[in-house]
Order: structure tokens, then sequence, then C-alpha cells
């Protein structure tokens, strides 16, 4: 909860990422809140009253996975509304004749996500998330410590930097004058 809330300040594909996890671990310990007290919530080294937060934000989690059927696979509406607002900016940017960086991003990028899309084996996902779940997949297998190829690599670059814009300009349409 704590990272949760820093991510979304700074860095709105942070948070996502991030919220992906989150629900990974979640599934991982069989959506069972005594499993995540012991063994997520000794990570914590906070007050406890921080620690009674962070509790009552994965119970709410728990809760809302169940309810909206993502306990095996998907993402909370709340991710999946931020992933639209994120795939809304996203064509808004590229029409902007003041976003020329973007477009230049964007088109660098396109050959990665093409190929991307191509290996989904005919997932219905919009170019923003495909792009997220490139980077989720990436570090999957890092942490896995697979070997990664050149080519792979170089097209999470590039995926990395056009979210990275992409965040930046919704962090400053989310807050104008910062």
């Amino acid at each position: 909860m704590i990272i949760a809330q820093q991510k979304r300040k700074e860095n709105i594909v942070e948070y996502l990422i991030y919220m992906w996890q989150v629900e990974d671990l979640i599934r991982a310990c069989h959506l069972d809140m005594e499993e995540i007290e012991s063994r997520v919530m000794p990570q914590y080294s906070q007050p406890e009253e921080v620690k009674r937060e962070i509790r009552q934000w994965y119970r709410e989690l728990i809760d809302m996975m169940r309810i909206e059927g993502v306990t095996e696979k998907g993402h909370i509406q709340l991710n999946r509304n931020i992933m639209a607002e994120l795939a809304g900016l996203h064509p808004r940017l590229l029409k902007s004749p003041q976003e020329t960086v973007y477009g230049s991003l964007y088109y660098k990028t396109l050959p990665a996500i093409v190929q991307l899309r191509s290996k989904s084996g005919g997932a219905e996902m919009n170019e923003i998330e495909t792009c997220l779940t490139a980077i989720y997949g990436y570090m999957m297998l890092k942490m896995q410590q697979k070997e990664i190829s050149a080519e792979t690599m170089d097209g999470i670059r590039r995926i990395s930097g056009l979210l990275a814009f992409l965040a930046a300009r919704f962090h400053e349409e989310e807050m104008p004058g910062l």
C-alpha cells in the first residue's frame, strides 16, 4: 500500500506494474489473508498502525478480485480503468502536432509492438496494454533468471522509453501546474 501510493503519485506505469505484481502475489497466497499475514506482512517494518492499514488494503484487494472474478487471471477494474486512461492518452499524443517526440518514440517502438501482438496468440489488447504486458513479462523472466535475447532487450528498451514518456504526460495532465 505504501509503495503503491508513492508509485501512483510519481509514475503511473510503475504503479500499474506494481499492482499487477500485487495481484499475482495475492493469487500466489491463494487469496488467503492468513497466508498473506504469514508470508507478506513480515516484510513490512512499519508501526502497527501502518500495518493495520496495509492489512486492510490487502483485504480490500482480495475482495475486489473475488467480486470482479479475477482470482486466477486478469486485473481488477481499478487497474483496467488506469490502463484505459493511458490507452486514451496514447492516440491524443500521436495526433498532437506538439508531441513530435512521442510520435517518434512510438514509430520506433511499433515493430516491437507488432511482433509482441503477433506472439500473443490473438489476445485482444490495445497497444499500451501490449507494452505493459511486455514489461511485466520481461520482469518475470529476469526474476526467473531466464536468458533474454538482444532483440528482446532492444524491444524492451524502446517500449520502456515510450511508456516513460506516456507516464510523464499522464502525470502532467493529472497534475497540471506542477
